[in-house]
C-alpha cells in the first residue's frame, strides 16, 4: 500500500509553489549518520556518482569528506534510486544529511511511491525523520518519514491548492 496518495500531495510536488529543488534532510545526524547512508547506497545497489567539483571520484568515507578543510569546495554524491529518480547529497555540515530531489522528475503516482520508498529506506537505516521541506524554506516541513509509524507522513495540511 502507498505510504502516500498522488492526489492528496500533487500540490506539495508542484515546483512553482515548492521551488524545483526542495530540501530533504535528516536533522540531527552525525557523521556515522553520513557514513549509514553511504553504506545504504552501496547495499541497495543505487548508481551513485561522487565529486568534488569537476572531479569524479570513488566515494570516500563520511568522515574524510566531512573533515575536508572549510574552504574546500562542498562535494556532492549524486543517487539514483531508479533510473529516472535523482536524489543529490551534500556535504554541508556533519549534523544533517542534506540532498535536493527535482520536483519535475517526481509527478505521479508511481515516482511519488519511488520517492517515499527512498525516504523510507533512509529513515529506517538511521533510525531518524527524513523531512521534506519547501526549497529554501527551513524549519516547515510538508512530508517526511516517521520513524514511530515507519512510513511516510504528510506534515502539512494539503489544501494549500
Amino acid at each position: 500500500m502507498a505510504d502516500l496518495l498522488w492526489d492528496d500531495v500533487k500540490c506539495f510536488f508542484d515546483p512553482d509553489l515548492m521551488g524545483s529543488l526542495p530540501d530533504v534532510r535528516v536533522p540531527d545526524a552525525s557523521v556515522e549518520d553520513w557514513q549509514a547512508v553511504l553504506d545504504l547506497v552501496v547495499e541497495k545497489g543505487w548508481k551513485c556518482q561522487y565529486s568534488e567539483g569537476e572531479s569524479v571520484l570513488p566515494v570516500p568515507r563520511a568522515e574524510a569528506v566531512l573533515s575536508r578543510q572549510t574552504d574546500a569546495e562542498c562535494p556532492d554524491l549524486r543517487v539514483w534510486p531508479t533510473a529516472d529518480v535523482l536524489a543529490i547529497f551534500r556535504f554541508y555540515t556533519d549534523d544533517e544529511v542534506d540532498f535536493d530531489v527535482d520536483l519535475r522528475e517526481l509527478q505521479g503516482q508511481e515516482r511519488l511511491d519511488v520517492f517515499c520508498g527512498f525516504l523510507r529506506e533512509i529513515g529506517r537505516q538511521l533510525g531518524k525523520p527524513v523531512l521534506m521541506e519547501p526549497e529554501g524554506d527551513c524549519g516547515h516541513p510538508v512530508l517526511g518519514f516517521d520513524a514511530e509509524a515507519d512510513r511516510v507522513v504528510l506534515l502539512a495540511d494539503s489544501q494549500v491548492r
